[in-house]
């Protein structure tokens, strides 16, 4: 079973923080070659505090997959580290959340049953789900081109509202995430296309996904 759940950042046992810190410094730093500040083999910053939630992706007891949430009305990546990219584009006000540090943890998911399941997806149907339950409106987010095009993948009716250059003289995106049934519809349709044999209960939150081959 994957199960997908969030936790505030003041709820991460040591363990578990260590875990989800040391794949980010694996994947942003040593696969990525992000600019992003790391000690003890791990990274993080100071946008993980008391304002941030995280959606934590874990099958046998191991994170696979994970991101962060922090509601723009606080500090967040875009109206600090990444406004500049964007010409000092500012978020309108409303109930929105922010979403950054995206991972699935490629090398683990291979190692593991779940090789043959649409993790991506299921991590991004998860977002959906967690917006709905707690009432926002949408999701915005700053990707790279290779995670826009994962999200383009999934059907994900994203919007691209602004392109902005990364201090590696990358193009890197603003984008809308809709969180609304209609595309919790398409990205459920899209998980049962690639496996007729994953479970779940589309409007769940905890969601968990039971394999039925596994």
């Amino acid at each position: 079973m994957l199960e997908i759940f969030d936790l505030n950042y003041s709820m991460l046992a040591n363990e578990k923080s260590e875990e989800i810190f040391t794949l980010r410094k694996k994947i942003f730093k040593d696969r990525l070659d992000w600019a992003v500040k790391c000690t003890n083999q791990m990274e993080f910053d100071e946008y993980d505090n008391l304002n941030t939630n995280y959606i934590l992706g874990v099958y046998k007891d191991k994170v696979i997959c994970s991101l962060r949430f922090i509601e723009t009305k606080y500090n967040n990546m875009f109206s600090g580290t990444f406004c500049h990219y964007f010409k000092g584009k500012v978020l309108p006000e409303g109930n929105y959340i922010e979403a950054s540090r995206f991972f699935v943890d490629k090398l683990g998911v291979k190692k593991s049953e779940l090789r043959h399941y649409p993790v991506s997806s299921m991590l991004f149907l998860a977002m959906i789900n967690y917006s709905i339950k707690y009432n926002y409106q949408g999701i915005y987010a700053v990707v790279s081109h290779a995670m826009l095009a994962i999200l383009k993948r999934s059907g994900w009716r994203i919007q691209v509202v602004e392109q902005g250059i990364s201090e590696k003289n990358e193009r890197i995106y603003l984008l809308f995430m809709p969180a609304d049934n209609l595309n919790r519809l398409i990205l459920i349709d899209r998980i049962k296309s690639e496996c007729e044999s994953v479970d779940f209960k589309f409007d769940d939150w905890p969601l968990l996904y039971s394999f039925l081959e596994l």
